[in-house]
């Protein structure tokens, strides 16, 4: 029986192993969606123990430890950073089959060489040992990305975010690629007057553009574009429950944003067109400057009102939506290719009942101009685990081309998420391991290291054109 997180973890097949260490594992890593805070990246940053790097953010490990009923004060609250610890590491040896689990145990190893397995036993020594090693040199920001093999990272900016931090990194020597990505959800979100308004106050000061008008907010989103495109920027990125629509006039259009401007709620029908249209004009300002699109589709935001009022949004109170997607969203794609302005893009689906929607609906707009310009994403959040990866690539591979595909990204906060690249690897050998060792593919592992590469590292790289 193999040992838990052995050399050839997650790997079945003598094949899966040489494709992972030969074809694999030599490959560096471009991340280029993650939410890692470019100020810690700029500062060079020690964290000043294992929790404030482990646990903080970690929406994840929180939602465990409140199913084990572990109070809030352990996980969001003002708790010693090493009591927290103590009640997480409670919580590890009941995730047994939670992708947590795995990731773990892959950090601690891969980062600290902890091999022993987290629990009460071990908590004590595991968490002084490693906040000690925390403290070193070795373990900055910096130092634990260069690791790693980072060569570029794409961190995720707001449009009215100076980039400071990326001006400074720019300028230091080190060796990662820390590039911008734009996220202007805020922009189209109508929902609350008073914060809508603000942000476009903001939006007004940092583009020195005066916005009373729909026109006046596309000319400020698209100088900040260009400017975004100065620091290095080559993506955009959305996440939406999905692409709302509803029909509206150019007159209504203007009425309604005039309406919200002077601080009056939209009805659900002109949020719906207001929004849809700024989409679409985001979506060619993308394609004349050669981006790549990203869309993020199905998220169930904020469902507890109560939690939300006590901890605030993104505190691990999200779920799966199951939202109709293909709809609109073909509609939308159409609206853009129409006038050959469709850039290159990136669909991901949270509900796993979207997965063929989502392979077969890149399909509709590949047009032979680039290789695998359209893209369905790696299986993202809730999915980002063993069965949602391979039933994203087994899906990917039955209706699309599975060796076009740009691979992994982290979509982490985490400095210490980098194994997930590992996981997602392994697991992608073992795939074409198992299918070469069954007879269903040739046993051609030149070929198909090639693929392998490709996928990890080599699509990628050719594909964002960084």
């Amino acid at each position: 029986m193999p040992s838990f997180l052995s050399e050839n973890f997650l790997l079945e097949t003598k094949t899966a192993q040489k494709l992972y260490h030969e074809f694999a594992a030599p490959q560096p890593i471009i991340d280029y969606h993650c939410h890692l805070p470019p100020a810690e990246i700029a500062a060079d940053k020690n964290f000043d123990n294992l929790t404030e790097i482990w646990l903080d953010g970690d929406h994840y490990k929180w939602r465990a430890m409140r199913t084990m009923g572990v109070d809030e004060k352990y996980i969001t609250g003002d708790a010693p950073d090493r009591q927290k610890f103590l009640k997480w590491a409670e919580t590890v040896p009941y995730t047994l089959r939670n992708p947590l689990y795995h990731w773990t145990h892959m950090e601690l190893r891969n980062y600290f060489g902890v091999d022993k397995i987290l629990s009460p036993d071990t908590a004590e020594e595991i968490y002084d040992y490693c906040t000690r090693q925390l403290q070193k040199p070795s373990f900055s920001t910096q130092s634990l990305i260069s690791r790693n093999d980072v060569e570029i990272i794409c961190t995720t900016d707001d449009p009215v975010d100076s980039l400071e931090h990326h001006k400074t990194i720019q300028g230091d020597a080190f060796g990662t690629k820390v590039l911008p990505a734009f996220r202007p959800d805020k922009a189209y979100a109508f929902d609350d007057v008073n914060t809508y308004n603000s942000y476009i106050d903001t939006l007004e000061e940092v583009s020195d553009v005066e916005i009373r008008s729909l026109d006046d907010l596309l000319i400020a989103l698209e100088q900040r574009i260009n400017y975004f495109h100065e620091q290095g920027c080559r993506l955009a990125d959305h996440g939406l429950e999905k692409i709302y629509y509803a029909e509206m006039s150019a007159a209504e259009r203007e009425e309604a944003f005039a309406q919200i401007r002077k601080g009056a709620s939209l009805s659900e029908s002109q949020q719906k067109g207001l929004s849809y249209y700024i989409l679409l004009q985001l979506g060619r300002m993308y394609h004349s400057k050669k981006w790549v699109q990203q869309y993020h589709l199905g998220a169930l935001r904020n469902t507890n009102e109560r939690m939300l009022r006590k901890l605030g949004p993104d505190t691990g109170f999200d779920s799966i939506g199951d939202f109709s997607q293909s709809q609109t969203l073909a509609r939308f794609l159409d609206d853009l290719d129409t006038t050959d302005q469709l850039a290159k893009t990136i669909l991901y689906n949270l509900n796993p009942s979207d997965n063929e929607v989502m392979a077969s609906m890149i399909g509709n707009f590949n047009d032979g101009s680039i290789r695998g310009k359209m893209q369905y994403g790696s299986a993202w959040w809730f999915l980002d685990q063993k069965d949602g990866m391979e039933e994203q690539m087994n899906t990917l591979s039955n209706i699309g081309l599975l060796s076009c595909f740009v691979g992994m990204l982290t979509d982490s906060r985490s400095f210490l998420s980098y194994p997930r690249h590992e996981y997602f690897r392994r697991i992608l050998c073992n795939l074409f391991g198992n299918d070469i060792e069954k007879g269903l593919l040739p046993e051609d592992l030149p070929w198909t290291g090639k693929i392998v590469s490709d996928i990890c590292y080599n699509n990628a790289k050719e594909y964002f054109n960084f």
